[in-house]
């Protein structure tokens, strides 16, 4: 048999895991708890009702894009679509990266982007959070990033998992004193409110990262987007194949953010059932609540690995970090329906209870 000659260290680099089982209530994977609102699925079902499967996606692709510049009043050319803002951010470290260009990103935060960096071949470099809230050194950050004379620059805000966000002051810190690329990944801003968006004329380095996933609960079409000086964006948007995006993506995401509005008393029952929850499990003996600005929460208990394994026996599914970096014994639990939420605690509280 001939040996297959992949690319260098490809089977060196780590997966991420997406294999799921059934789940009486999962609340593991930051997705919103409902489907679309009855109103906007109509629309949804109308316009793709209308779609001409025969032709190639140009024009709902500029729709979406003119809607969205419209919103943020910059123009068409600031904006760029992609697969979720997973498939932007993985493009932007491609861009980015390259043989010994450095990309700084904080962690614990979201775990894709090691990965992403190791598939640009860059030389990844996490800068650690403070042990014990999670907060970020922005004097110490932007040293680092000076000092390593990075290509790119990462902050996650609200930060995946941990909930907690870095002030806009501070981003606007990181951009005055950097020179390299500056993302902010903005996946869960909408339960948070204080967005970088206003801080991208006057810092052309910025790069803004927004989903449909998470607050939308598009996290079946994969659609986000990404905001910029049109400088990156024309520069980003050679990485990416032509017509990317189809056209039912194209068309559900459009309908959702000319009607977002209806996603408002959604997003603010998610935040009171997090403030809720936090209030809840913060009287659980042992527990340690980080607070939160997404839709989910961090805590901190000792039996955490056995908490999520009498969890899953319950059909009950959240994220259990066990032994990783910075995140021992922690578990990232997402906020759902209040029914939902009242389970899990109850569960939870049970655990904790026969535990003495």
């Amino acid at each position: 048999m001939a040996k297959l000659k992949y690319r260098s260290k490809l089977g060196e680099m780590p997966s991420y895991d997406v294999t799921e089982r059934e789940w009486k209530i999962k609340v593991n994977a930051n997705e919103s708890g409902m489907n679309l609102p009855p109103m906007v699925e109509d629309r949804v079902m109308a316009r793709i009702s209308r779609v001409a499967f025969n032709r190639y996606p140009n024009e709902q692709l500029d729709m979406l894009m003119e809607d969205i510049a419209d919103n943020y009043r910059m123009s068409k050319e600031s904006v760029f679509i992609g697969n979720g803002s997973s498939e932007i951010i993985e493009k932007i470290f491609y861009c980015f990266g390259g043989k010994n260009h450095k990309i700084v990103f904080t962690q614990p935060s979201f775990s894709m982007y090691h990965i992403y960096a190791e598939a640009a071949e860059a030389v990844a470099v996490p800068f650690d959070l403070n042990e014990e809230d999670y907060s970020l050194n922005v004097k110490a950050y932007v040293n680092t990033v000076n000092e390593s004379k990075a290509s790119l620059c990462v902050v996650c805000n609200p930060n995946n998992p941990t909930g907690n966000v870095v002030s806009l002051e501070d981003i606007e810190y990181i951009a005055e004193h950097t020179s390299c690329a500056f993302l902010v990944d903005e996946a869960y801003i909408e339960f948070h409110g204080e967005s970088a968006v206003s801080l991208l004329k006057k810092y052309p380095n910025m790069i803004v990262a927004r989903t449909f996933s998470k607050a939308y609960g598009l996290a079946a079409c994969r659609c986000g987007y990404m905001l910029a000086a049109p400088a990156i964006t024309g520069m980003i948007a050679k990485s990416f194949m032509p017509y990317h995006m189809d056209v039912l993506t194209l068309v559900t995401a459009d309908a959702v953010f000319s009607m977002r509005d209806e996603y408002v008393p959604r997003i603010q029952m998610v935040i009171a059932e997090r403030k809720r929850m936090e209030d809840m499990m913060s009287g659980l003996k042992g527990f340690k609540v980080y607070p939160s600005h997404a839709n989910f929460i961090l805590v901190r208990y000792d039996k955490a690995v056995e908490m999520n394994k009498y969890l899953t026996n319950l059909g009950i599914g959240i994220r259990s970090f066990g032994n990783a970096p910075g995140l021992t014994n922690c578990m990232r639990i997402s906020i759902g329906t209040r029914e939902e939420n009242d389970t899990v605690f109850k569960s939870i509280k049970n655990f904790v209870e026969e535990q003495g």
